[in-house]
């Protein structure tokens, strides 16, 4: 187990070259061959086009493969069936670590499976369900499952459809926080999340001291909820990346955390603040911040109203090597002796649906979150 294998890599998405898709019939001969290898560690069959019959074939390898630690299906054509087989591989399953099932439309019930999964399986260390249309009920299930789960490091369930406005979901991901001390990593983009819910996930993170990486990204957070971020800041000694990209925390919530970072916090490393109506005013109060505290060494920026100052005082973040060029999704340039910011490609969010197929970036171009947490070494 200790040795390292390698990582099989067949994603659809490879834009150097042309490549064949693999389909359901591939894969049956695919899993026959790697029956035999055992130094195949890590396969990547992501955006191909499996369905619920190579579901099927991936089910049994799952259950009689006792080598395989990470395995990407993101974006095939799973459904609720195949979910139901994977899920249940994963029962008896002891060596997978890593799974990504993201962009697989396995709905509500599918989701349902994976949380039963979680409350038998011991060895998935994370689980990738974003995109995947589940609902209430299986967000309900799976903190439900994670109020006794103790291996599981990282979930991430964004994009979620949900009818309701009461936000009960957050509610119960609240709850689990409380007792759970093993996630160090959750994803709660897009789940239509207000300063009610921000303020229930806060008071559960006074509590609880495990989880390293929050993503409220793409909610409707306001300057009152970057408030109650800000106050659990001031004494959280956990937290390393927050990302608010996509809200509304506007001036008055940027100055909120700018202070929170100021003075009491010294754990934060990453904050991205992508999109959030922000002007000059916020963004030079986290550039001011970033002279005096020095654990915070990624952050996130593009998307809000730069003016002048802040185009300026990021400039010289940059220049003195205070803010390098891979911390940071800005790169100053001038024009007539003025000093302006261009965008960097290098979102906290990068890794989830693009990966470099090529050796041309490096290993941690693609985002910064997983060099902050490494929770596996995929």
């Amino acid at each position: 187990r200790s040795t390292k294998g390698i990582t099989l890599k067949l994603a659809g998405n490879n834009h150097l070259v042309p490549v064949p898709r693999v389909t359901d019939d591939d894969l049956g001969v695919l899993v026959s061959v790697l029956g035999q290898a055992a130094f195949v560690t890590g396969l990547d069959l992501a955006y191909n086009v499996l369905t619920d019959g190579g579901a099927k074939t991936m089910a049994t390898f799952l259950q009689e493969n006792s080598t395989l630690r990470y395995l990407n299906l993101m974006f095939n054509d799973i459904g609720t069936s195949g979910a139901e087989l994977i899920a249940g591989a994963l029962h008896r399953n002891e060596s997978l670590v890593h799974l990504r099932m993201s962009g697989n439309k396995i709905g509500n019930q599918g989701g349902m499976f994976f949380a039963s999964m979680l409350k038998i399986n011991s060895t998935l260390e994370k689980l990738d369900l974003g995109d995947c249309d589940v609902g209430l009920k299986c967000l309900t299930a799976i903190a439900i499952a994670l109020t006794e789960n103790k291996s599981l490091k990282a979930i991430n369930l964004n994009r979620p459809l949900l009818s309701s406005q009461q936000e009960e979901t957050t509610v119960h991901i609240a709850r689990m926080l409380r007792s759970n001390s093993s996630l160090v990593e959750l994803h709660l983009g897009k789940h239509e999340m207000k300063n009610f819910g921000v303020e229930r996930l806060c008071e559960a993170l006074y509590e609880n001291s495990s989880l390293r990486y929050l993503d409220l990204s793409c909610n409707n957070i306001t300057s009152d909820g970057a408030k109650i971020l800000g106050e659990l800041l001031k004494t959280n000694q956990t937290l390393e990346i927050l990302d608010l990209n996509a809200n509304r925390i506007e001036d008055v919530g940027a100055i909120y955390l700018s202070e929170a970072l100021l003075t009491w916090n010294r754990t934060l490393q990453a904050l991205s603040i992508v999109s959030n109506n922000i002007t000059g005013k916020g963004l030079v109060a986290l550039a001011h911040t970033m002279q005096f505290n020095m654990q915070l060494s990624h952050i996130y920026i593009w998307g809000n109203k730069f003016d002048g100052n802040t185009c300026v005082e990021f400039s010289d973040l940059i220049a003195m090597g205070r803010l390098p060029l891979g911390c940071t999704d800005v790169a100053p340039y001038k024009v007539d002796g003025k000093v302006f910011l261009a965008e960097l490609s290098h979102g906290l969010a990068k890794h989830r649906y693009w990966a470099p197929r090529c050796t041309a970036a490096a290993p941690g171009a693609a985002n910064a979150s997983l060099e902050i947490v490494a929770v596996s070494e995929h």
